[in-house]
């Protein structure tokens, strides 16, 4: 007979004799007391099939053949199943683990390459041959992801575009490592990772207007760097520090984290609006003799930046917009570009002119009434004149 104990740290293990009477553990770790029973039944099954030199039933190898590497590897050592033989290629989980660790991104990009790693080996299984992997294995997998969504909620179209490029990237490098003959994720599109749906241009008023509520001046800068400097938030705002602030010629030297890794994106020089000036000088007044960081606070990881936020917006009367500083950092830059050069404003937002385009620059209510009002006669006039020349 099995049992199933428990351990002060919460988790579960099964306890079993064999036919010697010799006492046995399997450690489970974190698991729910329905699964443990659910193996502590499995288990006796097993037993019972050693014990009459039976093989095990259709559903108990179907179990156990669903079982990773690892957890069999445990049955096994109990001599309740033969040890698997080992696969002429690595599995797919063999190579997620590989091409996890020969990444150099940064570990926000690594924790968003989780979404597509666990889809794979949901749907494809971890202990599958990487060889064996199809493209009809991939067209599977791409319409798993597009049906089933997280939360039951469908996933947006830049969202499985995301997903789509992560797979490919992964099969690349396996291509590259000589693990396949060919990519089988190579024939799927990806599609725009952009998302228009959720563009939301925060106007200069709104933001003032939650500024002036905010009960501390750190977060009045946190808000003001973000919409009127297009800084990232959080990754570039930690890292900037008073010694980065030109008074005279009201610049600041922004460094990113994000873009370090590329030629010329690692520094910039972004200019201070007059409000946003106003803003970090009262901080620079309340700030501590000798401190560094213009905004400590956010050095503390635990920080919820997007609680904090939300709770101050409806506190100034407003309902909150999507990707809350993603939409102020590109407002700031539909801004910049409506006056100012495009080259300019990429330097200054720290990107090409392509990803601005693609990903922040945003399409206001505004235009259309400048094309109402006269904008668009200017344009058909001058195109007249133009055919007038020419003929």
């Amino acid at each position: 007979m099995a049992s199933v104990s428990r351990d002060q740290n919460g988790t579960k293990r099964v306890c079993f004799t064999d036919g010697t009477g010799k006492r046995h553990v399997i450690r489970l770790g974190r698991i729910t007391v329905r699964q443990a029973e659910e193996i502590r039944v499995r288990v006796e099954a097993l037993l019972a099939a050693r014990m009459y030199r039976r093989s095990p039933d259709v559903e108990l190898l179907g179990w156990l053949n669903g079982l990773d590497d690892r957890v069999h590897r445990r049955f096994a050592n109990k001599g309740l199943v033969p040890h698997r033989e080992r696969t002429a290629g690595p599995t797919l989980e063999g190579l997620i683990e590989r091409f996890l660790e020969a990444s150099t991104v940064k570990p926000a990009t690594l924790a968003a390459y989780k979404q597509t790693t666990d889809s794979l080996l949901e749907v494809l299984r971890p202990r599958t041959p990487v060889a064996e992997i199809t493209a009809a294995d991939a067209d599977r997998w791409r319409k798993a992801i597009s049906e089933k969504g997280d939360r039951r909620k469908p996933l947006a179209s830049a969202t499985i575009a995301k997903r789509v490029h992560v797979a490919k990237c992964i099969f690349s490098r396996a291509r590259r490592w000589k693990l396949v003959p060919e990519n089988p994720f190579e024939h799927l599109r990806a599609g725009p990772q952009s998302n228009p749906d959720r563009a939301f241009y925060v106007r200069p008023e709104v933001v003032q207007r939650i500024i002036d509520g905010c009960p501390c001046p750190q977060w009045k800068a946190i808000i003001a760097l973000s919409r009127f400097a297009g800084l990232r938030c959080p990754s570039e705002i930690v890292e900037l520090r008073w010694g980065d602030i030109n008074w005279e010629r009201s610049l600041m030297t922004v460094r990113s984290p994000k873009t370090a890794a590329h030629d010329g994106h690692a520094v910039r020089i972004v200019p201070m609006t007059p409000e946003l000036r106003r803003i970090l000088h009262a901080l620079f007044d309340q700030a501590p003799e000798g401190s560094e960081a213009v905004v400590p606070r956010l050095t503390d990881p635990t920080t919820n930046l997007r609680t904090t936020f939300m709770k101050l917006i409806a506190r100034a009367g407003y309902e909150p917009w999507p990707r809350l500083f993603h939409n102020m950092r590109a407002s700031c830059a539909t801004d910049w570009a409506e006056a100012l050069p495009a080259h300019v404003v990429a330097k200054w937002l720290g990107h090409s002119p392509l990803v601005a385009a693609k990903h922040y620059l945003q399409t206001r209510d505004a235009h259309f009434e400048v094309a109402i009002r006269g904008g668009a006669r200017v344009a058909l006039g001058a195109a007249e004149q133009s055919l007038r020349t020419s003929a």
